[in-house]
């Protein structure tokens, strides 16, 4: 362990700059892990991180002795660095500061096939919180791969980290990309939810909306999210095989971004299941 009191040192330094600029983030490949929920999971899915620093004052914390214990014992070349309340503080993006933080190498995207069983795509999703939100569910629902458009948030932010708990270690998450670029392209059916059949027909899109559970999901698909306010581009909902509405009993005009991603992955999840069931399960581009 290495005991740590200065600002001024350089791990120190690059570790408040990266917990606080997401430009800093993206331009050197890096980020910071915030506690030790956060940096388990990507020690778990992913491996060592470059370095941990540990708050001096949970030194003395039973979870933390029994977790550092295991973890110098696993990892014995990562450095440790105890780091004064002030520091961790500082280097902390949470109200209450965490114990643990990572500094870790944001992982690689692949480029995602044209045949994925299931890609779920995010048009100028701009609130972390659904980024996040979103990324759980697609991590629970067993959907992969993910592709964000060049106006989303951030998904290696702090605010996205937190909502996510841990999903991004388990998807590829492709950011910037053209995702129009991507529809046009996919081999499977592409979905794109739209609040109401009426707003899907406005836009001139080429095929009516239908509801959520009359699509067949057991088949290769996208499914398309777009920004809380504007919804997906008229661009986009032109290059989408269909549109997709979630039926709404209730007397409310549309459900949160992020619920429609969540209960379009589930209802496939859902759907998928049922068919595994019965035979051999077969997920075919169109």
């Amino acid at each position: 362990m290495k005991a740590i009191r200065s600002r001024d040192n350089a791990f120190v330094k690059q570790l408040i700059q990266l917990a606080h600029s997401s430009r800093e983030r993206k331009k050197v490949g890096l980020t910071v892990l915030d506690g030790l929920h956060l940096v388990g999971a990507y020690v778990d899915a992913i491996g060592p991180p470059r370095a941990i620093a540990v708050a001096e004052s949970a030194l003395d914390q039973a979870e933390i002795k029994a977790w550092l214990a295991v973890f110098e014992t696993r990892f014995p070349r990562v450095t440790v660095n105890i780091l004064t309340a002030p520091l961790i503080a500082e280097a902390s993006s949470l109200d209450s500061p965490a114990a643990v933080l990572a500094e870790v190498e944001t992982p690689v995207a692949r480029a995602i096939p044209l045949d994925a069983s299931a890609v779920l795509v995010l048009e100028d999703v701009q609130d972390p919180g659904n980024v996040g939100s979103m990324l759980r569910s697609a991590a629970a629902a067993g959907v992969c791969e993910v592709m964000l458009s060049k106006s989303c948030a951030f998904a290696w932010s702090p605010k996205v980290l937190r909502a996510a708990q841990g999903a991004h270690f388990l998807l590829n998450i492709v950011e910037g990309a053209d995702v129009v670029d991507f529809v046009s392209r996919y081999r499977g059916q592409s979905l794109a939810f739209v609040p109401a059949a009426s707003t899907w027909a406005k836009k001139g899109a080429k095929n009516m909306a239908s509801s959520l559970y009359d699509c067949e999901l057991a088949r290769a698909t996208a499914f398309l999210i777009g920004n809380e306010g504007a919804g997906l581009s008229l661009q986009l909902l032109q290059t989408a095989s269909a549109g997709v509405t979630v039926p709404m009993p209730g007397k409310v005009e549309s459900l949160n971004a992020a619920a429609c991603a969540a209960i379009g992955m589930f209802e496939m999840v859902r759907q998928r299941a049922a068919a595994n069931a019965s035979g051999p399960e077969v997920f075919t581009p169109d």
